[in-house]
């Protein structure tokens, strides 16, 4: 019997940061990095939220591997997630607040690419600005490409800046990374840990959430802290959502949603999207590679408990963080599907985690 193939449209990616760190194409099948179209179509990978991360303005010590290194990209991306991770492994020991006028160029750089590539596909790749521009791609083989902001360093105390943005096509926005801004605090990487790390929203943080609620700007919870996600969850009038983060009853770390905040999205009608990265999914936070996909599926298995079937799709992390060695990238993707159906997952659950439950959500906050 032939079982059905499963479209995969993804949470989050790291695509636009790690394409110019690598030099590599994002036409030609590398193995460097995570995703290029060549190995979206080998693992069915429809589309997903292409994010725009302003890495700190200092220079990295070990920067990670371009396309004449010697190593390959799947350990520079490790390396480079893992340095990142230990940086902010603490309030006490993140950097300073990031110049806004640095932020924005950086920001602008990053979402001209995305329109770059979509203009050099040749109609391969889109950016979608709608579920009914998601649906076109997935009818006409085309890469569906949201733009994404992981965290508002590049918007301005006035907010005329996320204006601009949602006009270049942002439809998702994350208030904070792991690190603190105008707006609020981002939870640090720390294991064992609770994400009760510090304060939370600013009142620009609350003025940016009521924005978000007026343009229909989705808002992602996944690295903001505790206090942060309860200030969205009593301010804002959109489902909660969780892009790219996973369960602390499982594997304890900041990064990961406690059964309360479960409960909230829940609630919400909101939705979770699985990260790949093995240190927010083992029960030790070790982020060795070399694990079974049934760790995986522990987490989704949990996530469908607390949520129900349709508020949990994934969320990859792909090009920002490591990946599970079964995986490796996104062709790698029908590894996961095959682990979900040995665990009893059947073709009706599997669209749903795949990618109709985020065109759900989705919908509920851009509208039709």
């Amino acid at each position: 019997m032939t079982t059905a193939t499963i479209p995969i449209f993804d949470g989050h990616n790291d695509t636009l940061l790690n394409l110019p760190a690598t030099g590599r194409s994002f036409f030609e099948r590398s193995d460097q990095g995570h995703i290029d179209l060549p190995r979206a179509r080998a693992g069915n990978l429809v589309g997903g939220f292409f994010a725009v991360f302003i890495p700190d303005p200092e220079p990295d010590p070990e920067p990670m591997p371009t396309a004449t290194g010697t190593a390959s990209s799947g350990e520079g991306v490790a390396a480079m997630a893992n340095r990142i991770a230990d940086r902010y492994s603490s309030v006490e020991t993140t950097p300073p607040a990031m110049d806004l006028a640095y932020a924005q160029r950086t920001a602008l750089a990053m979402i001209a690419r995305l329109h770059r590539l979509e203009r050099e596909s040749n109609g391969q790749a889109r950016v979608v600005r709608s579920v009914a521009d998601i649906r076109r791609c997935l009818d006409d083989g085309a890469l569906a490409m949201e733009l994404h902001m992981e965290g508002a360093e590049a918007i301005d105390p006035d907010l005329d800046a996320l204006e601009v943005y949602h006009a270049a096509g942002l439809r998702s926005l994350g208030i904070t990374w792991s690190r603190a801004n105008r707006f609020g605090h981002g939870v640090p990487f720390q294991f064992p840990a609770t994400p009760d790390t510090g304060p939370g929203l600013t009142d620009l943080g609350f003025a940016l959430v009521d924005a978000c609620n007026q343009l229909r700007i989705m808002i992602d919870l996944s690295h903001l802290n505790e206090a942060g996600f309860w200030d969205v969850a009593n301010r804002s009038n959109a489902p909660l959502v969780a892009t790219h983060s996973n369960v602390h009853a499982i594997s304890p770390g900041a990064r990961n949603l406690t059964d309360r905040q479960l409960d909230a999205i829940r609630d919400s009608d909101g939705m979770v999207g699985l990260n790949f990265h093995v240190g927010f999914l083992t029960r030790d936070g070790s982020r060795d590679p070399d694990i079974a996909l049934d760790i995986m599926v522990d987490h989704l298995d949990a996530l469908i408990d607390k949520l129900g079937e349709t508020r949990v799709g994934l969320g990859s992390d792909f090009d920002g963080a490591t990946m599970p060695r079964p995986i490796t990238d996104a062709a790698g993707l029908p590894r996961l599907i095959d682990a979900l159906r040995a665990r009893g997952y059947d073709d009706v659950l599997l669209r749903k985690i795949g990618y109709e439950n985020w065109l759900r959500v989705l919908e509920a906050t851009w509208g039709a």
